[in-house]
């Protein structure tokens, strides 16, 4: 995210080296890359370096491999659900996550794999002030656990990425590929993402996206104006007044367009076709261009004679004016100075759609910040996006019960976002959100992710208070106003340490606790959606206790919507008449711990179902 208030610094040489690659790239800025010598590059500029293998045309960064290596790394974490929390935990559609991005696109992969209709996202812009994500490509998990202070151990997830870092690029290019890379495979058919970035990654961005979307699913980088006011405290007097979102789509994807305004279409003339309005008939070519446009058109009533524009002529051929003059469809201005104009009748609109300029007037920084003033009654964050700039794609990509996904969620304006968009046409869209616990340095909300939460609290509770009479949808229709939170923890389950060494003893010692692989103090509420998530079922799915069973404490998973469930025993033994209780067929699955099972309950409760032990 951006920070309107810090001017650009310049680099400070603190060392005469630095000061010695600094003249070197004033004079060669080929041979220095991030702020250090490429010495290949050195040699290949000298020609005593120069390979004679075949070059290509790719994406390369310092690190690439590790970021490309991490996507491999197994997950390891659970989400833990958070009731007290949440808004209407039990039914609504929303969810909202506190942790570390990769991590929970890694656990909601198999539950939203192509179900995503859009992605937007706010990164960091890696402007040097803001924060990004260092990796541990280890143990990601394990860092962030230590970070929010899950573990005895301190972290540091997040770190500052100043320029003189010497990867400056690079560590950005590798925060963002393995997110971007599982994001991509969350999308739908017709799914599009959104990513607003400035001029600093732009350029990175484009690249990154290309490789993992292909260079034919760009669709368009829309340019939005986030300062009202020039800035005169730059050092080179250029005030940078724009962003920018970049978005790239999948195949069946496409723009919904803006709507045409009808209310231009009237019929002072009665004329029997119906309302109509006038359209210009001048081109856009010279003479020397299309000499076919340019050519004189006679008024059959007056006889005034009216020759073509010199520089734009006509924007139809000569014939198919003709045709419009016998159809009476052109509008004859009184003198021979003025330009006929065509009727354009509204029955004949083949499409109430126009395209989606790419330049965007939705609002501005300054109105982000005034809409959270206004949630909390003081500038808690400053800059924050707009509702409205996020709304406009909201309503462009989406529509219906379709799912909307940010996972760098901030402040949550994209909570607002599709909340406003659904009542104002009737949608039932969901949202899924993402954030990190960044610290604010605030005793009152000690992170971004507390502000995002409190902030979603607030919005519901002014939008339950208005009237929804000036709403464009039927009073009578239900909101789905509230969001389910969770938290990122460690995983129930055990997992097997391939850091210990490979002894008799050691395999030993950890085959012996997989014989029942929950974790010593596992929490009933996190195991459930940890194998709920495991089963590809979202976080909108329904988790109900089967009242009917008495003998054991059985749960009933559902995702409602595709209209699929399964059943859930955690206890530590499983009763013959908890199976005859629950009646189960061979389309059902049931699961259960594999210690609860002796073998002649095995094998009645597989003839029956289909079972699977944890």
């Amino acid at each position: 995210m951006s920070d309107e208030e810090t001017p650009p610094v310049a680099p400070k040489a603190d060392d005469a080296l630095r000061e010695r690659v600094a003249e070197l790239e004033a004079l060669f800025p080929e041979f220095v890359s991030e702020g250090r010598v490429d010495l290949e590059k050195v040699q290949a500029f000298l020609g005593s370096n120069v390979s004679d293998t075949p070059e290509r045309y790719q994406l390369n960064w310092a690190g690439k491999r590790d970021a490309m290596g991490i996507l491999q790394a197994p997950r390891r974490g659970a989400l833990a659900p958070r009731k007290e929390e949440s808004i209407n935990f039990d039914e609504t559609g929303h969810a909202f996550v506190e942790g570390e991005n990769l991590e929970v696109l890694k656990l909601l992969y198999k539950a939203y794999f192509g179900r995503i209709k859009m992605i937007y996202i706010d990164p960091p812009f890696n402007t040097g002030n803001d924060f990004i994500y260092s990796d541990n490509f280890a143990a990601p998990l394990e860092n962030y656990l230590k970070f929010t202070r899950q573990m005895d151990a301190s972290g540091n997830l997040l770190t500052s990425n100043p320029e003189t870092s010497g990867r400056f690029h690079s560590a950005w290019l590798s925060m963002m590929y393995p997110r971007l890379f599982v994001a991509r495979q969350l999308l739908r058919d017709d799914g599009m993402i959104f990513v607003s970035i400035d001029d600093h990654e732009l350029h990175d961005l484009r690249l990154i996206l290309n490789e993992l979307f292909g260079e034919e699913s760009f669709a368009a980088c829309f340019v939005w104006q986030r300062r009202q006011k020039a800035d005169s405290r730059t050092l080179d007097r250029a005030s940078t007044d724009h962003e920018y979102v970049v978005a790239y789509r999948n195949p069946k994807a496409a723009l919904r367009g803006e709507d045409i305004d009808v209310t231009k279409f009237t019929n002072p003339d009665n004329d029997s076709r119906g309302p109509w309005f006038s359209a210009d008939l001048t081109g856009l070519a010279t003479k020397e261009q299309r000499p076919n446009l340019h050519y004189s058109v006679t008024d059959p009533k007056t006889g005034i004679v009216y020759p073509p524009s010199p520089t734009r002529g006509w924007s139809i051929s000569n014939e198919k004016f003709q045709k419009n003059i016998g159809e009476d469809r052109i509008i004859w201005p009184s003198k021979p100075s003025g330009r006929p104009r065509l009727k354009k009748f509204l029955n004949e609109v083949r499409s109430f759609q126009t395209g989606f300029s790419t330049i965007l007037d939705v609002g501005y920084t300054t109105d982000g910040t005034r809409e959270i003033q206004a949630i909390f009654g003081e500038k808690i964050l400053q800059f924050p996006k707009p509702v409205g700039l996020i709304k406009s794609f909201v309503r462009q990509a989406t529509s219906g019960d379709d799912i909307v996904l940010d996972f760098f969620a901030g402040t949550c304006p994209t909570a607002e976002a599709v909340w406003q968009a659904n009542r104002e046409d009737g949608g039932k869209r969901r949202v899924v959100l993402i954030q990190l616990p960044e610290p604010t340095g605030r005793a009152d909300f000690r992170t971004i992710a507390a502000i995002g939460k409190e902030r979603m609290r607030r919005a519901i509770r002014a939008m339950n208070s208005e009237s929804r009479k000036q709403a464009r949808i039927d009073p009578q229709i239900p909101e789905d106003l509230g969001f389910r939170a969770f938290s990122l923890v460690a995983s129930n389950f055990r997992q097997w340490d391939e850091t210990k060494p490979p002894d008799a003893d050691e395999y030993q010692r950890q085959l012996a606790l997989m014989i029942d692989p929950l974790k010593k103090g596992w929490d009933v509420d996190s195991v459930l959606w940890e194998v709920a998530l495991r089963e590809g079922y979202p976080l909108a799915s329904r988790i109900t206790v089967i009242e009917s069973v008495t003998t054991n404490t059985v749960y009933r998973i559902s995702n409602l919507e595709l209209g699929q469930t399964f059943t859930l025993c955690l206890d530590p033994k499983l009763s013959p008449e908890t199976v005859r209780q629950l009646g189960l067929r061979k389309t059902d699955l049931f699961i259960c711990r594999d210690a609860a099972l002796d073998d002649e309950i095995a094998a009645n409760v597989a003839l029956q179902c289909h079972l699977k032990t944890l």
